[in-house]
C-alpha cells in the first residue's frame, strides 16, 4: 500500500499517523470532535484513491471508524488491543496519543498488525441487541434482589417465589408492602416496580428483533432443531460469535473448544478428536470446506444449512 496509517481512537478526538510509502512524507495530527461527520470530511483528500489503508485498535468507537473507512474506499485494519500492547515492547517512553497511533502504522506497514475480524453490519446489528437484552436482563434481576433486600432489611415477612411474576403476586407485595415496610421502603419498593415495568416493556421490543434475526439465521434455526434446550435467543447468542469461522486456522477445534467440548486421544488412531457432541465444530468444518456428496447413510450432521444469514 502506498498510504499506511494509524488512527487511535478517543472520544474527544482521533489521532492519526500516516506515511506515503512512495514520497517517504509523513503526516500527523488530530481530528476533533471525534465524530463521522468530522472524520468523513478529513477521508476526502483520500477520494479516488484505492491504495490507502489504517489500523486502529478494536476499541470502543472502532465500529463508526471502520464503516466510513470502508465508506471512504480505504482499507480498515481493526487490531487486538492487547496484542498490539504486547508488540509494543517494554515501555521506555510515555504512552500518548501520537506514540500510539505511530506504533499502529509501523505494525502495518511491517505486516505485524495482531487482526481483528470485522463482521458484517447485520451480525454488527445482532450483537449490539443482544448486549442491550443482556444488559436488560441483569438490571431486572437487580431490582428484584433490591425488592427482596428491602422486605429482608426491614424484617418483613418473605416473599414468595412467585410474587413478582403475576398481577396477583404484584397486588399481594403492595399490600404486604404498606403493611410492613416504612415510608422509605414503600418508596424503594414502588420505585423498584415501576423501574421493572419499564425494563419489561423494553425487553419485549428488544425480544422480538431478536426473535426476528434468530428466524432468518441459518445457524440459530440449526442449533435449535438439533440441540435440546436451545431456543432462539440462545441459538441466536451462540451463533453469532461464530459467524464466519472460515477466518481461523483451525476452525473445527476453535469452535469446539469454545462450545466447552475438550478433546481427546483416540487410542485406536492416536489422533485427537472431538466428542460427538461437536455439532458446532462439525458447522465449523462445513464453512470451510467443499460440500462433499450427501450418503444416505450419513448421520446428516454436516449437511445441516449453518450458512449465513438469509434476509431475503
Amino acid at each position: 500500500m502506498p498510504i499506511v496509517g494509524g488512527l487511535d481512537i478517543h472520544r474527544k478526538q482521533l489521532t492519526f499517523d500516516y506515511l506515503d510509502t512512495v514520497t517517504g512524507e509523513v503526516r500527523r495530527g488530530q481530528i476533533a470532535p471525534a465524530d463521522r461527520a468530522h472524520l468523513r470530511a478529513w477521508l476526502a483528500r483520500f477520494a479516488g484513491r484505492d491504495d490507502v489503508a489504517f489500523a486502529l485498535e478494536g476499541c470502543t468507537g472502532w465500529r463508526y471508524v471502520a464503516e466510513e473507512l470502508a465508506a471512504a474506499g480505504v482499507t480498515a485494519h481493526v487490531a487486538e488491543p492487547a496484542d498490539t500492547a504486547f508488540a509494543r515492547g517494554r515501555k521506555r517512553h510515555a504512552k500518548t496519543d501520537k506514540t500510539d497511533s505511530r506504533h499502529l502504522r509501523v505494525l502495518l506497514e511491517q505486516g505485524r498488525l495482531p487482526q481483528c475480524w470485522i463482521p458484517p453490519a447485520q451480525i454488527l446489528e445482532c450483537r449490539a441487541l443482544l448486549e442491550a437484552y443482556h444488559d436488560l436482563r441483569r438490571e431486572h434481576t437487580a431490582w428484584i434482589e433490591r425488592i427482596h433486600a428491602v422486605f429482608f432489611h426491614q424484617g418483613a415477612p418473605r416473599l414468595g417465589e412467585g410474587a413478582l411474576r403475576t398481577d396477583r403476586g404484584l397486588a399481594a407485595l403492595r399490600e404486604a408492602a404498606a403493611v410492613h415496610l416504612s415510608p422509605a421502603g414503600q418508596l424503594q419498593v414502588a420505585t423498584a416496580l415501576d423501574m421493572l415495568a419499564a425494563i419489561d416493556a423494553r425487553m419485549d421490543t428488544l425480544r422480538g428483533q431478536l426473535l426476528h434475526a434468530a428466524r432468518h439465521l441459518a445457524g440459530a434455526r440449526a442449533l435449535q432443531a438439533q440441540l435440546y434446550g436451545v431456543g432462539p435467543l440462545a441459538g441466536l447468542a451462540m451463533i453469532i460469535p461464530l459467524f464466519a469461522p472460515s477466518r481461523w486456522r483451525r476452525p473445527g477445534r476453535t469452535v469446539a473448544a469454545y462450545a466447552g467440548n475438550a478433546g481427546y486421544a483416540d487410542p485406536q488412531s492416536a489422533q485427537t478428536t472431538v466428542s460427538d457432541s461437536g455439532l458446532l465444530s462439525d458447522w465449523a468444518q462445513t464453512q470451510t470446506r467443499p460440500q462433499r456428496p450427501v450418503d444416505p447413510n450419513d448421520s446428516g450432521r454436516t449437511q445441516a444449512p449453518w450458512g449465513p444469514a438469509d434476509y431475503s
